[in-house]
């Protein structure tokens, strides 16, 4: 089969395309047949070294057709979605046209979306309704902050929200990104960094943070008294808080978690708990409006990679196995 090696840490050179014998799947994991997938930061920080020893075949997500369940539990054809499971981390990814995945982190979906539109839905809708949902527990009529808007998480969660009924506000470091944030459902896009003015102090109900750790004593002002603060993202950087101090940061009642996608499949964390089959009709409907920003041949998975590096994604990025994508 065609994948994807990484060959050393480093750049997006390191990338190279190799023949591999198709995986067999051990009972309890499922063989996909990858028909496109979304790429991921995380990615790049494995690409660069910064995750420590991860498998040469990178790749968290992807979306195709079962190839071989040896439990019976999914049809041959079937066509499924899956993140994580260790994938691109402990076991080869799915930057490869065949991918062996834990039968907990592979859900069925019944979709005629275009490859290349249900590659979004993985990780960045998994993700964001996990964090809206059960992280931040939000509700109809509830305004919520959405800080990094512009990622593809951001626009996931942006447009989940307004789905959801809530009242979303995004933020984003360039004006040139208003229009499309509001296309997807913020009712007020606000241009700022990693920290925003007095005068948004206490008004949102919940606070999802894409933008990490040096952004967080900001966030957790941001909230309402009994609000809630989510961290699930670390576009601004890895490096750790210094000095945070529970007692001085953060404000009385306001409740501060973190989602990481790392634990999908996990205790507690099961992926057919997300209701991808209505994300999915959804899309379908129209009533979620999310697209690829720009989508690559698999041959093109440099060019990919130094677009996502770049920070000028604006967007999922998604690449496709097969260029004659289903109607």
């Amino acid at each position: 089969m065609r994948a994807i090696v990484r060959q050393q840490f480093g750049g997006p050179e390191v990338l190279i395309e190799q023949t591999l014998p198709r995986p067999a799947p051990a009972p309890g994991h499922i063989l996909i047949q990858v028909r496109a997938f979304g790429l991921n930061h995380a990615e790049l920080y494995m690409r660069r070294g910064e995750w420590g020893s991860v498998a040469p075949v990178s790749g968290i997500e992807c979306v195709g057709t079962v190839a071989d369940d040896p439990d019976g539990r999914l049809a041959p054809g079937q066509t499924v979605l899956a993140a994580m499971g260790g994938m691109g981390r402990t076991i080869a990814g799915s930057y490869a046209e065949f991918v062996a995945v834990p039968q907990a982190n592979v859900v069925p979906v019944e979709t005629r979306l275009p490859w290349t539109q249900l590659a979004i839905v993985p990780e960045s809708y998994g993700v964001a309704w996990s964090c809206l949902k059960q992280c931040l527990q939000l509700q109809p009529g509830q305004r919520v902050l959405v800080r990094g808007a512009n990622s593809s998480l951001g626009r996931a969660a942006l447009d989940l929200a307004r789905f959801l009924g809530a009242h979303a506000t995004g933020t984003t470091r360039s004006a040139g990104h208003i229009a499309e944030l509001e296309a997807l459902g913020a009712g007020r896009v606000i241009v700022a960094g990693t920290s925003l003015s007095a005068a948004e102090a206490g008004q949102f109900d919940a606070v999802l943070d894409v933008l990490g750790n040096s952004s967080l004593r900001d966030s957790l002002r941001l909230a309402v008294p009994g609000g809630r603060v989510c961290l699930a993202g670390f576009l601004a950087g890895l490096a750790p808080l210094d000095g945070f101090n529970p007692l001085a940061d953060m404000p009385s009642t306001v409740q501060l978690s973190f989602f990481g996608s790392f634990n999908f499949g996990g205790p507690g964390h099961g992926m057919d708990a997300i209701p991808y089959q209505d994300i999915v009709d959804a899309m379908a409907n129209g009533q979620l409006r999310g697209r690829p920003a720009c989508t690559f041949d698999f041959g093109q998975i440099r060019e990919a990679h130094a677009l996502m590096e770049s920070h000028r994604a604006n967007g999922k990025l998604v690449v496709q196995l097969d260029a004659t994508d289903r109607q």
